[in-house]
């Protein structure tokens, strides 16, 4: 590997690094370990040096998939936590040495959408699945020794020993935190109990009922248990996920496998033991059929419905008007669970010193980067909620 900075001037113009990084070169084949360059920061940029990653579904979502936004070659990853090695011009909030985790969702701290509490979109810096960095459009810091370029990943592209990300997709962070805990506030915890804190702002004594328990809907569960939820039904196709779902506060769960007519009857029963529908519904699996049901369980003039899950491309949720109408339900996306980065990020770190959030349970595994392929084999195969991947 080698070093971005001259020796003995601490002042000199960042250089290029060689390093590692597992390469997706096709859709749905095993990441490439190879050698690249990464391109130093340019102005309002960060260059890190990746601590550990882990992997989220999303990668897996998109390292499958065919058509766009997918593009290749590219560095996928987007959970992780890093040391902070050079800054470009005009970054002023972290310096060389300061510990930071990566955001996909950018947090300008100058929009109006940023300085308002109501939302986590930043209007400066919109949500999107990019190949190229935020602030200059058809710009990669990636290439293979070859000079082909390689596509960037969701503002972060961890999968790689060093990166480089907007300073609006940077939080600094209190360096004695455990890194492999948290850098699991990068994305999917956040994304989980944000959105029964943050979107859904759940309060003491609700019935909460999560269709999913993946990574992302047991983070639900953990939020809904520490904001004080007293029923949380976990609803799967694996009965094997309730002894799981225990440990981050479900107290009840629905296989939909068992339910005949599956649609009909699994909203009947939940509704049923609901009394007639629950406060809160979380979709965490990414499928557009599940968002009508988790809308068909929630509580006729105060339910809330929130969908959390990524689907394919172009996916339509169907509702009767009818219904929507006369029904005074509420149904909302959560990008991030509703969190500001900046602001709220730093507060889950202080809850989990405060050991409150419980951030160990999620870690399945703990494995070197290079085993990058095994670990994505268990993900897809159900056998982890996440899989830090050490660099060294």
């Amino acid at each position: 590997m080698e070093n971005g900075s001259s020796s003995g001037d601490n002042k000199s113009s960042p250089k290029p690094i060689r390093c590692k990084a597992a390469v997706c070169r096709k859709a749905g084949e095993p990441l490439v370990m190879e050698e690249i360059m990464v391109a130093p920061p340019q102005a309002y940029e960060v260059r890190i040096r990746i601590i550990c990653t882990t992997l989220c579904h999303s990668d897996v979502t998109f390292w499958k998939l065919q058509v766009p936004p997918a593009c290749f070659p590219r560095i996928l990853g987007h959970e992780a936590i890093g040391i902070v090695e050079s800054v470009g011009e005009n970054v002023k909030e972290v310096v060389e040495g300061d510990t930071v985790l990566p955001t996909f969702m950018s947090d300008c701290g100058e929009c109006v959408d940023c300085k308002s509490h109501k939302s986590n979109l930043c209007s400066k810096f919109p949500f999107k699945v990019s190949p190229w960095m935020p602030r200059y459009e058809n710009s990669s810091r990636f290439t293979d020794l070859n000079g082909q370029t390689l596509f960037h990943f969701l503002n972060v592209s961890s999968f790689s020993e060093y990166t480089v990300l907007d300073v609006a997709n940077v939080v600094k962070i209190d360096s004695s935190v455990p890194p492999s805990r948290a850098c699991l506030l990068s994305c999917g915890v956040s994304t989980g109990v944000g959105a029964a804190w943050e979107t859904a702002k759940v309060k003491q004594g609700p019935t909460v009922v999560i269709f999913g328990l993946g990574s992302i809907g047991l983070a639900v569960a953990e939020g809904a248990r520490l904001c004080g939820a007293s029923r949380i039904i976990g609803v799967d196709i694996n009965p094997a996920k309730f002894q799981v779902g225990q440990k981050f506060g479900v107290t009840e769960f629905v296989n939909s496998l068992t339910c005949e007519n599956k649609s009909v009857s699994e909203i009947m029963v939940i509704n049923e033991m609901t009394g007639g529908g629950a406060d809160y519904c979380f979709e965490c699996v990414g499928s557009s059929f599940l968002v009508e049901e988790a809308y068909a369980c929630c509580r006729k003039g105060w339910g809330k419905t929130i969908t959390l899950g990524v689907d394919k491309p172009g996916s339509q949720i169907c509702l009767n008007s009818s219904d929507v109408l006369h029904q005074g339900k509420i149904l909302m996306g959560s990008l991030f669970g509703g969190l500001k980065a900046k602001t709220h990020i730093p507060l889950l770190l202080k809850r989990y010193l405060n050991k409150e959030l419980e951030l160990d349970k999620f870690v399945t595994l703990e494995m070197k980067f290079e085993d990058i392929n095994d670990a994505f084999q268990l993900l897809v195969e159900g056998k982890c909620i996440r899989c830090v991947l050490w660099m060294s």
